[in-house]
């Protein structure tokens, strides 16, 4: 515990990136998505299976040279998309060292880590929305506080024990419920004109926070590996710290675009 406390304050400049958003907010995310890659395809090494470093990388920097460039271009975005599939597929016409599930593998990994983690930028970029990027660290982060000591107090029923052990029923509930009054207090004293959104981020986003976390227990699992690497004392790997956040950031970004944008709906 005291080894993860000292990690936790080691990593807390990171914050400082967020905060100053655009290039430097950019450059946080190329980071996680560099080491983020490295060891999932580690993992997946792990089962003889051999994905593309080489291609998630190059990839990786034509999405964020694009956006650089030309910002908030859905199109593009789908182009994107295309060429990942396309540049995946050809890295099978080497027959003799590459196979289908190589280029599978290596397609998850770009969506997965790099596209999910750039979802962090395409919030930074929603204008006066982009102070809600930081609901995807605090519905993260903070339901897996508040389930932590929860489920150390009052955990009695199995959640998922084939995934992760530790976690029960009433950890997840601790943990819903202090996201949303974390993610509450957010809203109320620095953007109360969304008050409510956050409430409902903090609510919904701890929920897809769990399943970001047991999604990388079972690549795990399956890997047959721990932890995706050592490289945060207590924590294990990039992965291992981020995981959750994967899916909230996604999460935050859409509900911007679909609940606020889109149907004008202001909470």
């Amino acid at each position: 515990m005291k080894t993860r406390i000292i990690s936790g304050f080691a990593m807390a400049p990171l914050i400082l990136f967020v905060y100053l958003g655009g290039w430097w907010l950019a450059a946080l995310c190329i980071l996680i998505g560099f080491l983020g890659i490295r060891e999932f395809y580690d993992g997946f090494r792990a089962m003889d299976i051999h994905p593309s470093n080489g291609i998630a990388y190059a990839m990786m920097f034509v999405l964020y040279l694009m956006n650089g460039f030309w910002p908030n271009q859905y199109g593009l975005i789908t182009a994107w998309f295309a060429a990942v599939i396309m540049v995946s597929s050809i890295s099978m016409f080497d027959t003799k060292h590459r196979t289908p599930i190589d280029a599978m593998a290596t397609m998850v990994g770009i969506i997965y880590i790099i596209f999910f983690t750039f979802h962090f930028v395409l919030i930074d970029q929603t204008g006066m929305y982009s102070i809600l990027k930081w609901l995807a660290l605090l519905s993260a982060f903070g339901s897996d506080i508040f389930a932590y000591f929860t489920g150390v107090f009052f955990g009695k029923h199995k959640m998922c024990p084939n995934l992760s052990p530790k976690k029960t029923f009433e950890g997840l509930a601790g943990g819903i419920i202090g996201s949303a009054v974390c993610c509450g207090l957010f809203g109320y004293f620095l953007c109360r004109e969304f008050l409510w959104s956050c409430v409902i981020i903090g609510f919904l986003g701890a929920a897809i926070s769990v399943c970001g976390d047991l999604t990388a227990s079972a690549y795990k699992r399956k890997m047959g590996i721990k932890d995706y690497g050592n490289l945060i004392p207590g924590h294990g790997g990039i992965m291992d710290r981020f995981d959750s956040v994967l899916f909230t950031a996604p999460f935050v970004y859409y509900y911007i675009v679909v609940v606020l944008q889109h149907f004008g709906l202001v909470f």
